[in-house]
């Protein structure tokens, strides 16, 4: 694609670095078929090659975003399908990042919109205030359905039948501590990312996770200081809350670096391990920050990238069911691991179904189902009967935000990668499969 930025607009480090990945693109149209909102709304604007033409004219006339582009880009889910489907290599996770900031800087959004937003933002990031406010949530389901009936309210309603029924019990392993490995002897040494959300919703995950990685002889650090990885805050364009936590996230884990070693940095939620993994090239322009980013981010692992290179034994559970697993865009595209979750829970016992379309996106993606939700529930409407048709007895996701979507569609048990493989080799009943296990 030929671009015409100016050479004062190049002297920028995010356009030189946007003017490259445009100049990647060859309108070949491949994304088209893989993309989520063009499958469903089949505009090309809703495309990524749509958008791509958007974000150029946007970036190189270096004026303020139109309700137009605005409108196309926040239907962008960040799946990143079309980053996998791309031949000729287009970066455009990093090209709609830098889309969304410049938004965020120029656009003046309708004062509802701008209260979600910095609502979201306000809270998502932080556990305390994520936990009172889906203790709220849960009070105030009942009033959903009533919300969604008023236009400008219909977010609110989708925040509310996302809320869980009921929240599980504070963990101790959100707090700063070491986990040694069992056994006397020391195989390995890694940080866990504790996260916002997942901490809420499902402590269970990393509690898997804990006895799983210990069981095998790695010592567990939860880094003190450490917190949000800054996803949910980077999607919206707010550069200045993201880049905050990153640098405080690579702050925590310098420290844990330097007083120990580290083998691996590893993340149960698979969105906030595509954006650690970048933190490398978010803070490439820090100076002070630079360097130590890009040793937090070679060292980031999805924990399925860690439990493959361990010999996890023979499993110890022989009533272990079919499987329905649903692969993450973060973790498929974004990541690109697209193999060891289902080699892990194989080699575990299990068998794994694939699950039709397995490319799209489940509609969840970060706060998406909160701010775009009719996409969102068509998006996992679909996505929950391409699972029924497995045939699966459970469904297994490796991110949150899919357990939370999928679960809300259907009645199948729906828990992370790490806890059914955790059951496998010795661990307690998950909680999601404490009721199928005893009705069999």
């Amino acid at each position: 694609m030929q671009t015409n930025f100016t050479l004062a607009q190049l002297a920028d480090p995010d356009t030189k670095v946007s003017e490259k990945i445009l100049r990647t693109c060859v309108h070949c149209g491949f994304c088209t078929a893989t993309c989520p909102t063009y499958v469903l709304l089949g505009d090309e604007l809703d495309s990524p090659r749509g958008r791509i033409y958007l974000i150029k004219d946007m970036l190189e006339s270096g004026k303020a975003a139109t309700e137009e582009v605005v409108t196309h880009v926040d239907r962008c889910l960040s799946c990143l399908s079309c980053m996998t489907t791309c031949p000729s290599g287009v970066d455009y996770m990093h090209l709609v990042d830098h889309a969304r900031a410049h938004i965020e800087k120029t656009y003046t959004r309708p004062a509802a919109d701008r209260f979600v937003r910095r609502m979201l933002a306000a809270i998502l990031p932080y556990p305390s205030r994520f936990r009172a406010a889906s203790l709220a949530a849960i009070l105030g389901k009942p009033f959903a359905p009533l919300l969604r009936r008023v236009p400008p309210l219909s977010r609110f309603a989708a925040m509310l039948e996302l809320a869980p029924a009921s929240l599980p019990r504070s963990s101790s392993v959100n707090r700063r501590q070491v986990f040694p490995a069992e056994g006397g002897r020391r195989k390995g040494r890694v940080a866990l990312l504790r996260g916002c959300a997942q901490s809420v919703l499902d402590p269970g995950i990393n509690e898997a996770a804990i006895r799983l990685l210990t069981r095998k002889g790695i010592e567990v650090v939860i880094a003190e200081g450490e917190g949000c990885c800054g996803a949910l805050t980077h999607h919206m364009g707010r550069t200045a809350d993201s880049h905050a936590f990153a640098r405080n996230n690579v702050d925590a884990w310098t420290k844990v670096i330097d007083s120990g070693g580290l083998d691996a940095i590893l993340v149960t939620t698979s969105g906030c391990g595509t954006t650690v993994k970048d933190y490398g090239f978010i803070l490439r322009t820090d100076g002070t920050y630079a360097a130590k980013a890009a040793r937090v981010s070679a060292l980031a692992k999805d924990i399925t990238e860690y439990l493959e290179q361990l010999d996890l034994g023979a499993p110890k559970r022989m009533d272990r069911p079919t499987v329905a697993y649903h692969a993450a865009c973060s973790l498929q595209h974004g990541q690109q691991v697209k193999f060891a979750p289902k080699a892990l829970l194989a080699k575990a016992g299990f068998k794994v179904s694939d699950v039709a379309e397995g490319h799209l996106c489940c509609g969840s993606a970060g706060t998406y189902n909160m701010l775009q939700p009719a996409i969102a529930r068509q998006l996992r409407d679909r996505k929950v009967a391409n699972i029924e048709a497995t045939g699966a007895e459970i469904v297994v996701a490796g991110n949150i935000g899919c357990l939370t979507q999928i679960g809300k569609g259907t009645e199948k048990p729906v828990l992370h990668t790490v806890e059914l493989l955790d059951w496998a080799y010795g661990g307690p009943i998950p909680r999601a499969l404490s009721s199928y296990v005893l009705s069999r």
